[in-house]
C-alpha cells in the first residue's frame, strides 16, 4: 500500500512534464506499406474525404468491399467494377458513429488514410492513443496471462508508442503494426480482459528524468536480460541487466528491458504492474498523460 502511495505522488510530480512533449492526441499506424491495391470496408455508411478541401465527395456503403490501386501519383477506385481516377494522391475513410474500417481481413477502429506515395499505396490507421493500446496489449501478450502482467505490458506499450511517434515519419505513419514495432491487430484482436487493463491504467507511462522512455520489451531474456549497450553499442541509464525470471522459456527478442513472460511469473507471485515495471526499468517512475490524449 505504501508502494502505491508513493506511485500517485509521482504522477502528481510528474503530469505536467509529460504535457509539454506531446500536443496531439492521434497515433498513426501503419497497416499496409508498399501495394498497388488494397480492398477495404467499413460496418458502417462511411465518409471518403479529400483532405486537399476537407470535405467528403461520395459515400462507401457498409459491409461492401471497396478496392483502391495506385494510378500514377493518384488514386483510383473500383465502384461497381469499374474504376475511377480520384485525381489525389490522399484519400480520408471515416466511418460513421461508432462505425469501424477493415482491410487484411481484420477490423480497425478510428480512419483510414490512404495514400499514393512514390506509385504505392500505404493505409495508416489514424486512431486515438487508448483505442491503438486496446490493439496492442492483447496482440504482444496472451489475454489469459496474469491481469497485473497485462496492465504493465499495457504501460510499457502505452510509453514504447509515446516514446517513439513519429519513428516512421518518413513514410506518413508513427510505427509499424508489426513486432517490428509493436504488434497491432486492431479491434479483431480486443478481448474484455485487456481492453480492462488498458482503461484501468489509462494515460499511465514509465518516465526517466521527466521524459517518457521508450520501454523496450520482448517474449523472454532467456534467465537475464541485457543492458542497452550489448544490443546497440550504447547505454541506457534505464535498461540494466537483471535476472528475467523467465528461466526454462528459450529467448525469444532483444532482452531489452521487460520480459513479458518474466512479468507474467512475477505478477503469478504476488507482484503487481507497477512492481513488475520498476523490476525491469531501472530507477523509473510513473507519470500521467495530458487528458487529450484520451478517447
Amino acid at each position: 500500500m505504501k508502494h502505491l502511495k508513493t506511485i500517485f505522488i509521482i504522477f502528481t510530480i510528474f503530469a505536467a512534464a509529460i504535457v509539454s512533449q506531446n500536443t496531439a492526441q492521434a497515433m498513426k499506424i501503419g497497416i499496409v506499406d508498399g501495394a498497388q491495391q488494397v480492398s477495404v470496408g467499413t460496418s458502417k455508411d462511411a465518409q471518403l474525404i479529400s483532405p486537399l478541401h476537407n470535405k467528403a465527395f461520395y459515400t462507401l456503403k457498409a459491409m461492401k468491399p471497396y478496392a483502391f490501386k495506385a494510378s500514377g501519383n493518384t488514386i483510383s477506385i473500383d465502384i461497381n467494377n469499374q474504376w475511377f481516377n480520384l485525381n489525389i494522391a490522399r484519400v480520408v475513410i471515416k466511418p460513421g458513429d461508432k462505425g469501424f474500417v477493415s482491410t487484411k481481413r481484420r477490423w480497425y477502429r478510428g480512419e483510414f488514410i490512404i495514400e499514393n506515395r512514390g506509385g504505392e499505396l500505404v493505409v495508416v490507421n489514424n486512431i486515438p492513443l487508448e483505442e491503438y493500446m486496446l490493439g496492442v496489449v492483447p496482440s504482444e501478450m496472451p489475454s489469459k496471462w496474469n491481469y497485473e502482467a497485462l496492465k504493465a505490458q499495457a504501460i510499457a506499450a502505452r510509453s514504447y508508442a509515446i516514446a517513439n511517434r513519429g519513428k516512421r515519419a518518413s513514410r506518413g505513419y508513427d510505427l509499424k503494426d508489426t513486432p517490428e514495432d509493436q504488434a497491432y491487430g486492431g479491434a479483431s484482436a480486443e478481448t474484455a480482459t485487456t481492453n480492462s487493463a488498458v482503461m484501468e491504467t489509462k494515460g499511465i507511462v514509465i518516465t526517466y528524468n521527466r521524459k517518457v522512455i521508450p520501454a523496450y520489451y520482448s517474449a523472454s531474456a532467456g534467465g537475464h536480460t541485457v543492458n542497452a549497450g550489448a544490443v546497440w553499442n550504447k547505454d541506457l541509464p534505464y535498461l540494466k541487466s537483471v535476472p528475467s525470471f523467465d528461466e526454462g522459456v528459450k529467448k525469444n527478442g532483444h532482452g531489452l528491458g521487460m520480459s513479458q513472460h518474466g512479468a507474467n511469473k512475477l505478477a503469478q507471485n504476488g507482484y503487481n504492474a507497477y512492481q513488475i515495471l520498476t523490476y525491469y526499468y531501472n530507477n523509473v517512475k510513473f507519470g500521467k498523460l495530458d487528458p487529450s490524449w484520451a478517447l
